[in-house]
């Protein structure tokens, strides 16, 4: 007797899953993007208040985690920084690998466009924020704050606009942000780690291989994932390099489809995706985006470091995203989605100067100076709002154009 085997999703039924993937994906994002917009706002709002005090010293407490006598002891800010957003970066990398297999980036015909257009919406912001602070050296390790787009809250924008935003050009900024967040995790890796511990990251390696052993026989099982994934974070966290890394390259040990034909990456995503938009990343702004702006002149934020941040969001997205794109379309080598025309370009180039979340999580390994932090949120919450703002107006301008 002879029993039939599972086999794996067919094309069309893929294409059919990849949709309702986005589309779901869309939906939740915008929404924990408008949670991520109310926890920005109470962060200000409280460290502006009579219980300020109480709001910094909570993120200062102690918290340590011991199991045998080994174990983890950090402010109640670095676990957030450190562990909570390692789910973020999990599912950033969950996102990344379903993009690149089988979404927005899975051809050269659907992903020169958003290539060129991140490309660009990296690299002038960083420019921006050089020539600003080229007068100040100690500022200089920033250069990538403003490079960074915050996803997230950018859906959320365009979601309070509804269909006067064609979803076509929710998606384009979707791949947009994807591959900053490409950018983001190798520039972390590359600029961001200050030394290595060879023994700890030797023993994350053997991890990973186990990781990807699993991932590899198409493990069904969530279980040693989750278990080997603890352990991977916490060598990595021990080794000197930032611990959210952990979080990637666990995502790109989980298989598309296990071996009962069920679709794992997706599942995965699904489960995790409504905790981080709706629990980790307003945390995460809760934790960071208060600033104090007792005794803070409107000068500040001409100081180069803040300035060099707000100008980069505003005006380096602008020249990089919108200025690659045109020149991709005119070369022949990309198109543009159809129904999205050059004044929604712009208003998305804008739109992706929201960088807050990346941008704030960057500012943190960048500065460790309370003062230098302090200016990187001003930097990024004034430019961020003024991107906002703008890149609203552009859009409703082309709804009516």
């Amino acid at each position: 007797m002879s029993t039939a085997q599972p086999t794996a999703p067919q094309p069309p039924a893929i294409i059919a899953r990849t949709a309702r993937s986005l589309r779901d994906f869309l939906k939740q994002e915008s929404s924990g993007g408008i949670v991520l917009m109310a926890a920005a706002a109470i962060a200000i709002v409280w460290a502006n208040s009579p219980l300020a005090p109480a709001y910094f010293s909570a993120l200062e407490t102690e918290v340590a985690v011991t199991v045998g006598g080994t174990g983890v002891q950090k402010s109640a800010l670095l676990w957030i920084n450190d562990a909570l957003m390692a789910l973020f970066f999990l599912l950033v990398g969950l996102e990344v690998k379903r993009e690149v297999l089988t979404g927005q980036l899975s051809s050269w015909q659907q992903s020169s466009l958003p290539i060129f257009a991140a490309l660009g919406g990296m690299a002038a912001p960083a420019l921006v924020f050089v020539a600003i602070n080229l007068g100040s050296p100690g500022n200089l390790q920033g250069w990538a704050i403003p490079a960074a787009t915050d996803i997230a809250f950018a859906l959320g924008i365009l979601a309070l606009l509804g269909s006067r935003v064609p979803v076509a050009l929710k998606a384009l900024l979707l791949a947009v942000a994807v591959i900053d967040d490409i950018g983001a995790i190798a520039i972390i890796a590359l600029f961001y780690t200050p030394g290595v511990d060879i023994s700890m990251l030797g023993s994350a390696a053997v991890v990973l291989v186990l990781l990807a052993g699993f991932g590899y026989m198409r493990v069904g099982s969530s279980i040693p994932y989750a278990i080997l994934g603890v352990a991977l974070w916490y060598f990595v966290l021990k080794s000197g390099v930032h611990a959210t890394l952990a979080g990637v390259a666990l995502a790109m040990c989980i298989p598309m489809v296990d071996r009962r034909g069920e679709a794992k990456l997706e599942h995965w995503e699904h489960e995790l995706h409504p905790w981080v938009a709706f629990l980790v990343v307003p945390i995460f702004a809760l934790a960071n985006a208060g600033v104090s702006f007792e005794g803070m002149e409107p000068a500040a934020l001409l100081a180069p470091l803040p300035l060099g941040i707000a100008l980069g969001l505003l005006v380096g997205k602008q020249i990089g995203i919108f200025g690659l794109a045109w020149l991709a379309v005119k070369s022949g080598i990309a198109r543009l989605p159809d129904g999205v025309g050059w004044l929604q370009v712009w208003g998305l180039s804008l739109i992706a100067g929201i960088g807050f979340t990346m941008s704030l999580f960057i500012g943190n390994l960048a500065f460790a100076s309370p003062e230098q932090i302090n200016a990187v949120k001003l930097g990024v919450l004034s430019g961020s709002v003024i991107a906002a703002i703008a890149g609203v107006l552009i859009l409703l301008r082309a709804r009516r154009a």
